[in-house]
């Protein structure tokens, strides 16, 4: 945790980096980005590969459920994938 003074600082700095090299700033908050997308994606795949189990063990109904909101995120992901990737 940073100091009231550490913080202020901090966002000085990257107040004036965003502002002198725009580009640049750009570049590093799309990586910070696609880091995000990467852990989504492996979230999506555990939990895809845990929907058989989640059906035998909870039910039928509750795996439908599981089902039909990992098809929504499914669709998201693939709507939004510049975003994440």
């Amino acid at each position: 945790m940073l100091s009231k003074e550490d913080q202020r600082r901090f966002e000085q700095i990257t107040r004036n980096l965003r502002e002198s090299d725009p580009a640049f700033f750009a570049r590093l908050d799309h990586r910070a980005k696609g880091h995000r997308g990467r852990w989504l994606m492996l979230l999506t795949i555990v939990l895809w590969a845990a929907l058989p189990a989640t059906t035998v063990l909870a039910g039928p109904v509750a795996g439908a459920v599981c089902a039909v909101v990992l098809v929504a995120n499914a669709v998201v992901m693939w709507r939004f994938r510049r975003r994440w990737l």
